[in-house]
């Protein structure tokens, strides 16, 4: 089946929301009015649904499925060719996968995957001259948005979430048989648990995050590659930034809710972390904020295939 026929079919599906058969061989008639609070949910979960099978099923987020998978490969290959592991304890564990998460998982991985599956929500629909049939349907143009917002962000927590999954159970499995008891007291008594809901809290924010970011640039600027890397180069160099200004970027609230601190280095600018009862609100709250930013934006766009 074509993306053409796909993208009718998605709008139809999504502009009609919850049916009934009125007899046997009736016509279908609306539960909702149209219009109506009942109606747009209908419409919001239709096209969630539908823009999730695409991302995953379709695998147009096949790049950051692909990235997904080299943390754990990394996590592997640390657990089985390390050979210093066995003079390492629990916490030194921990250190080594803070590290990798905050260095590797958030700043590369996220990151980019972010940019792959959300600066391409709409441009790819325009690349593909299917974003017409969306128009067409009697959707609301800001629910079309934040359905395709709010499947990218399932989509991305899904593959980005059992990446720190498995790389986290991998990174604590050789203590499994080396030290039995530690293991148990670490995860039944101690703090495993914990630290494990901690960081898939901080994949899920960091997808909510830049996927807002790279969202809203993709509404914005045709090629969204390199307002992307301008961003990268802020958030990587956050540490090098005066306290005033690691507030304006993601991962300074994303720091403050990792269960093991991670130092920055010796040329690190020092400044306090916020209170994770304010990073998190706050973080969804600017995310909100660029959402609704391309909402606004995808209702005055007009559809010009011949410009992209």
């Amino acid at each position: 089946m074509s993306e053409a026929m796909i993208s009718r079919r998605a709008a139809g599906e999504a502009a009609g929301g919850d049916v009934v058969a009125d007899g046997a061989g009736a016509d279908a008639v609306l539960v909702a009015a149209p219009g109506s609070r009942r109606m747009r949910w209908a419409q919001l979960a239709a096209v969630t649904r539908i823009e999730l099978v695409r991302q995953i099923v379709r695998r147009r987020a096949l790049g950051a499925m692909v990235l997904s998978v080299v943390p754990v490969l990394m996590m592997a290959a640390w657990a089985l060719l390390d050979g210093g592991i066995d003079r390492m304890s629990l916490s030194d564990a921990a250190t080594v996968f803070a590290q990798i998460y905050r260095g590797f998982l958030i700043s590369l991985v996220i990151f980019f995957g972010s940019v792959v599956i959300f600066s391409t929500l709409i441009r790819r629909e325009v690349r593909d001259k299917t974003l017409h049939y969306h128009f067409l349907g009697p959707v609301r143009r800001d629910l079309l948005m934040v359905g395709k917002y709010a499947a990218g962000v399932l989509a991305g927590w899904l593959l980005f979430g059992l990446s720190t999954l498995v790389s986290f159970a991998i990174a604590y499995a050789p203590f499994l048989s080396r030290r039995p008891e530690e293991m148990r007291a670490f995860f039944l008594d101690g703090p495993g648990f914990a630290h494990l809901g901690a960081y898939l809290l901080v994949t899920a924010l960091a997808v909510i995050g830049y996927g807002a970011v790279f969202l809203a640039l993709g509404m914005f600027f045709k090629n969204p590659i390199f307002p992307a890397l301008a961003v990268y180069g802020w958030e990587v160099g956050n540490f090098l930034l005066p306290p005033l200004l690691k507030k304006v970027s993601i991962v300074h609230y994303l720091a403050a809710l990792l269960p093991v601190p991670v130092s920055e280095g010796p040329f690190a600018l020092l400044a306090e972390l916020p209170s994770p009862w304010l990073a998190v609100p706050g973080l969804l709250l600017v995310s909100a904020a660029l959402v609704a930013l391309a909402a606004w934006k995808i209702r005055r766009m007009e559809v010009l295939y011949g410009e992209d």
